[in-house]
């Protein structure tokens, strides 16, 4: 399970729960620079990729990919290389050619210009952002919670993400892995990643997609995720039954 920006591996603390009981062993690494005292300064989306595989490869089976927000486009990078036996995506980041759907998202990917040459620190978290877009279903106890635990974010990866229009290295295109079963799971009341952007993201992958009408960005731990849970675990016992 990997976690998206600002975050790290205690995100999946409850969504990995029925995973576990189904008989899954669950491995939910803090990508590069965001443990303690981590700095992801200058790190880029293929690090994050990298990392991936380098946990995929460490395991004595086929894995199971599932990421989060920025963590679903490491998985999407590192799909190929890690050869997963299937792919779960929520609220994913999109990879490079997949346009926004809604002026909010083109307005993020915008105001990151303000930092000034973004690209080239760690960004901090911001609790006004946080509230408003991500953890905005959260209790505020939970929120608040949730917030104190986030760690900056890597300047880098995010215009790799946000502004891929402006990298002549393509650092975040992808394409359909062949044989690769892929589920895409949208909130939708998510201004981040909304539905219209992870169905675009769904099609590139030759997947299929849910919606979640009422929940939001923050999929594995807000109200509702137990949910989004158990519909991802019946969704992974049919694709493994049919591919056996």
């Amino acid at each position: 399970m990997v976690h998206g920006a600002f975050c790290g591996g205690w995100v999946f603390e409850a969504f990995r729960r029925p995973f576990e009981a189904a008989g899954h062993q669950v491995v939910a690494p803090d990508l590069p620079g965001h443990g303690p005292g981590g700095d992801p300064a200058g790190l880029s989306m293929r690090d994050y990729a990298d990392a991936v595989i380098r946990h995929c490869q460490a395991l004595d089976a086929a894995p199971i990919l599932i990421g989060h927000s920025l963590g679903g486009l490491a998985c999407q990078l590192a799909a190929a290389r890690a050869k997963p036996a299937a792919m779960i995506l929520l609220a994913p980041s999109a990879p490079w050619g997949v346009y926004g759907s809604t002026m909010e998202e083109g307005a993020s990917a915008i105001s990151l210009y303000a930092l000034g040459p973004f690209w080239l620190q760690s960004i901090a978290p911001d609790y006004h952002l946080a509230r408003n877009y991500s953890l905005d279903r959260m209790s505020r106890e939970a929120r608040d919670a949730a917030f104190a635990r986030m760690v900056p974010e890597s300047g880098r990866a995010l215009w790799e993400t946000l502004n891929w229009w402006l990298d002549p290295f393509m650092t975040t295109q992808v394409g359909a892995t062949p044989g690769l079963p892929v589920l895409a799971v949208a909130g939708g009341r998510d201004v981040i990643h909304p539905p219209a952007t992870v169905r675009q993201t769904a099609a590139r992958l030759s997947g299929t997609m849910e919606t979640f009408t009422e929940m939001s960005h923050w999929l594995p731990a807000e109200p509702g995720w137990d949910t989004v849970a158990d519909r991802c675990l019946g969704w992974l016992d049919r694709t493994l039954r049919a591919a056996a």
